[in-house]
Parts: C-alpha cells; structure tokens; sequence
C-alpha cells in the first residue's frame, strides 16, 4: 500500500485526478469502479476538465439506493450524470450503476457481478471511506469475501447521508453495494479522503487490525492500492512521517512531486 500526503483536499484531489487520467490515457479502454459523496464531486469536476477520451471506457459504480428511479434527484444515477457523466463522452451505455428499482434483489446483485465479469473485471476501483469506515456501503459486520447485495445501512450512515435529502426522512434505509470480495477483485484501487473528520477512521484502515467492523481495512489485502489524503485526513497516521519519505524517494512518484 502507497500512502501519498498532500497539503489541502485541493492538491490531494488534483493528485487523483492525475493518476486516474494517466491510467485512462495509457489505457483507453479501461474499465473504471466509481464512488460517490462529496469528495469525489470535487474529483469529477477535475476529471472533466481534462478533455479525457471516454469512447471505450466502461464504469461501474459501488452502489445504489434501493427503491430510487434514476430520474430521482438522490439516486447515484442521477448524481453520477450530474457530476461527470453529462461532462465527459462516454456512451451512457457503458455506465452501470446497480438497478434501484429491481424487483428481485438477489438477481440484480447477480446480473451486477456478472456485467462485471462480461468486460474482464474492473482495472481501477475508486473508494473513499465512511465515517464508520465502510466501502460501498459494505457496513460494519460486513464479509471480506461478500459481492453484490443489499444491505441495510447503519444509523451512522444515515446521519451522514441524509442531510444531502430535501428531506432526511426520504433517505432509503437499503441499498445494493458492491461486496468487499468484488472491489478487492479490482486490479488497482485508489482511495481518496480528506478532511479531518475522516483521520480516526482512515488510521484505523490503514493501520489497524484487518476487522470486519472496519470494512476499509481489507484494503490492506490488495497488492495495489493507493491511498490519497490531505493533511487533516492523515493527521492520526503513526507512520506519516515515513509515508512522506517514501512519495520523496520512489522513482514511480517522482513526476508528481
């Protein structure tokens, strides 16, 4: 695992929006695993605004709210169009996001795996973190070996998520998810995540004991990952100073120093 530090959200963001460029430039056929929140707005907008050719990229994203149209306001669909899909151009027929509005929810988590598997698997998985520590919405309790499913979300993802509603009362309490098993299936991950109250959390990722109370932890299993912080995200970091060393002295991260 790289842990890479930089100054504000705002340089941690250009960084990875640099790496995901380059790899869509070296690789223009790539299939791309995408996430949502408020961090990543701020990296969608980043992407667009290198004119990147999206013709034969294929996406899929981590998760979905159950029992939201596309159409809906708070749906990642609608969201994912809003922030970089309308901006780029990749044929929205190469987008994916699981099925909100399906009837069986143990099928749509099957044909999800299996739309995966049709393209050769994800090459890039962009993650951040919850404050409870998931991924996706793989919440705490959840299997290092789960795919595709639907759970039921916390209370601390409630109180996370729903200010983002007109309402909180009309946040739905299930969504679909990709599982732990399925992202750490991604030839390469990168994490972003900043701001400060994001450091408890992405130390105990990073450094602590792999838990499945602490989903973001099995990071730790994949054999490339890269991890993106600003300085009030890596604040609670035991090795900080040796990660700052390492991106100092790699020969693979001097063109972004």
């Amino acid at each position: 695992m790289e842990v890479i530090i930089r100054k504000n959200a705002a340089e941690a963001v250009k960084l990875a929006a640099e790496l995901i460029g380059k790899e869509i430039q070296t690789h223009p056929a790539l299939t791309l695993g995408l996430a949502t929140g408020r961090t990543m707005e701020a990296l969608y907008a980043a992407i667009a605004a290198k004119n990147l050719d999206f013709t034969h990229v294929h996406t899929f994203n981590l998760d979905e709210y159950i029992g939201l149209a596309p159409e809906n306001e708070n749906s990642y669909r609608y969201y994912m169009n809003s922030n970089l899909f309308d901006h780029i151009n990749i044929p929205k027929a190469n987008t994916n996001l699981p099925n909100g509005m399906a009837a069986d929810e143990k099928a749509e988590g099957a044909r999800y795996e299996a739309a995966i598997r049709a393209v050769g698997g994800i090459d890039l998985q962009l993650l951040g973190i919850g404050r409870d520590g998931h991924i996706g919405f793989n919440e705490p309790g959840s299997s290092f070996g789960s795919r595709t499913r639907s759970k039921a979300l916390t209370r601390e993802t409630y109180e996370q998520n729903s200010p983002l509603f007109d309402d909180p009362k009309d946040m739905p309490m299930r969504a679909f998810t990709m599982g732990i098993g399925t992202i750490l299936e991604a030839k390469r991950i990168v994490m972003l995540v900043t701001g400060t109250e994001k450091a408890d959390i992405i130390a105990k990722a990073i450094e602590g004991p792999l838990s499945a109370m602490v989903s973001g932890s099995a990071i730790q299993l994949h054999p490339n990952v890269v991890v993106i912080l600003d300085e009030e995200a890596a604040a609670k970091l035991t090795l900080k100073d040796y990660y700052q060393r390492v991106f100092e002295v790699e020969p693979e991260w001097k063109p972004y120093r």
